[in-house]
């Protein structure tokens, strides 16, 4: 973590040309910042359904969570040329819905918090494009949940962690700057929870797999923030 916040103020003080020689781009730092524009696609799926314990079936109804749009960033330390680990992170706001015959209901809303860290490899010898790949996990934090049409007192979201698995490439641009375009697919579940539903006084339970694909491109910067390592250049 202090690496991490020392890193994102090199990266500040290189922005307005005053940081040092250890934040100057570098193709073969240590160190890459990205900020990106992100598209979060669910591609949720409802699970078992519970009525104070008991299983219900709503069907044909089908519950789910709706799409984002949102900023994103990540923070990259090489370890080697070629091995690398990855924290992604963003908010962002998804409504709750229910897919019934003829239309959707709006059933509530929620915040997320959703990092990811992945263990990436990073492909040498193909000039100024660097593909790569990587495998980790992702936890989303939901907060401020909130309900809609009276479905229910109160909305709760229990918080996910699963496998993410990522591919993606950077394009040199010059002086240290990328072009980026990355995909994550992830594998999450959770549980969605009303209380006093539809002023019964009942708890209605909902088992959620989210499994998210996550669609960004941006642009980063890589700078040598620890001094240089390696002894060959990564072209």
């Amino acid at each position: 973590m202090k690496k991490a916040i020392v890193a994102a103020g090199a990266l500040a003080l290189a922005a307005f040309g005053t940081a040092g020689t250890a934040a100057a781009g570098d193709y073969n730092g240590d160190f890459m910042v990205r900020l990106q524009g992100t598209f979060l696609y669910t591609d949720d799926d409802m699970g078992r359904v519970t009525l104070d314990g008991a299983p219900l079936s709503i069907a044909p109804a089908e519950s789910y969570t709706t799409n984002s749009v949102l900023p994103t960033a990540t923070l990259t330390y090489f370890f080697t040329k070629n091995i690398a680990a990855e924290l992604f992170c963003c908010f962002a706001t998804s409504d709750v819905k229910l897919d019934v015959p003829g239309g959707s209901v709006p059933l509530g809303d929620t915040w997320m918090f959703p990092p990811a860290l992945t263990l990436q490899y990073h492909f040498t010898g193909m000039g100024n494009f660097k593909p790569y790949v990587g495998v980790g996990a992702q936890w989303i934090h939901f907060f401020s949940e909130g309900v809609r049409n009276a479905v229910a007192d109160k909305m709760s979201i229990d918080d996910a962690f699963g496998i993410t698995l990522q591919a993606g490439f950077d394009v040199e641009i010059g002086n240290g700057w990328y072009m980026n375009a990355d995909v994550k697919k992830s594998f999450l579940d959770t549980e969605v929870t009303f209380v006093n539903y539809l002023g019964g006084g009942q708890t209605l339970r909902v088992d959620h797999d989210l499994d998210p694909w996550i669609f960004s491109v941006g642009i980063g910067y890589r700078f040598n923030l620890f001094g240089p390592r390696y002894t060959e250049p990564l072209k």
